[in-house]
């Protein structure tokens, strides 16, 4: 069974190159599943319910967040309605949504998504390590395929959360950084890692904005008001072909269609 990742969906143009070509790519490239990162997919910062409503009736199954999900008043009733959309488990008790859930499709294994978040040069949250102790406690005896989207800003975190969880889950894919990276791995005990899947917008930009606004912020120092990249959209992310019967991953590769 192939499964695609995709990395952060940024802003007009990461939706568009979805709505326009993702229903394609599940056909040419023969994908069962499709997971997204999207906390970004409205104006490059935040995620509306319009937004995720076009985004899932676009192709994609299941949607994850990171450090921004709350950015927009209204996706908080439409996180307490699906469990299409996922917030990251670490967030303290109490948080509109769910951070993980298990999906049993007709036509295929049943597979968990686990969404979580670094605390390295971000937002104060609960332990994201002590998180996926308690989500892979819980998790059905039968959900063998399980995939972790962890959004964190330092490699060094996603790095030692991959080798925390090798072993236990099918996949640790970063996201947040926008950035794909060239470290496509299986770890020693068989979990499947990437450490950036990388960003589904446009590409020539500063992760996603107008570079010439982000150059004057660090060429000043002074606030600018960054806007979202013109630039040609590509599709980012991570592609899994994996052994339905156990859940293992046989190949990870990075993926990109400009």
């Amino acid at each position: 069974m192939r499964m695609l990742f995709l990395g952060d969906i940024f802003g007009r143009p990461g939706r568009s190159i979805v709505f326009e070509r993702l229903r394609q790519v599940r056909r040419d490239w023969n994908v069962a599943r499709v997971v997204a990162n999207a906390e970004n997919a409205s104006g490059g910062i935040g995620l509306n319910a319009k937004a995720a409503r076009q985004l899932l009736d676009a192709g994609i199954d299941v949607m994850t967040g990171g450090n921004h999900i709350f950015r927009n008043a209204d996706i908080t009733p439409f996180l307490e309605t699906t469990d299409r959309l996922l917030r990251p488990a670490n967030y303290p008790a109490g948080a509109p949504g769910a951070g993980w859930a298990v999906y049993r499709p007709k036509d295929g294994p049943p597979y968990a998504v686990i969404n979580l978040l670094g605390r390295t040069f971000m937002p104060a949250v609960d332990c994201p390590f002590a998180s996926a102790d308690a989500i892979l406690a819980g998790l059905p005896g039968d959900v063998t395929l399980r995939l972790v989207d962890f959004h964190a800003e330092a490699t060094s975190e996603k790095k030692a959360m991959g080798y925390y969880l090798d072993g236990r889950v099918s996949a640790v894919l970063g996201t947040h950084t926008h950035v794909q990276t060239a470290d496509a791995q299986h770890l020693p005990r068989g979990t499947a890692y990437m450490t950036d899947i990388g960003m589904t917008g446009p590409a020539a930009s500063c992760l996603g904005m107008d570079p010439e606004e982000v150059i004057a912020r660090f060429r000043t120092g002074l606030p600018r008001r960054f806007v979202v990249s013109r630039a040609a959209p590509e599709m980012q992310g991570a592609l899994l072909d994996i052994d339905a019967a156990t859940g293992k991953v046989v190949t990870i590769s990075g993926w990109r269609l400009a």
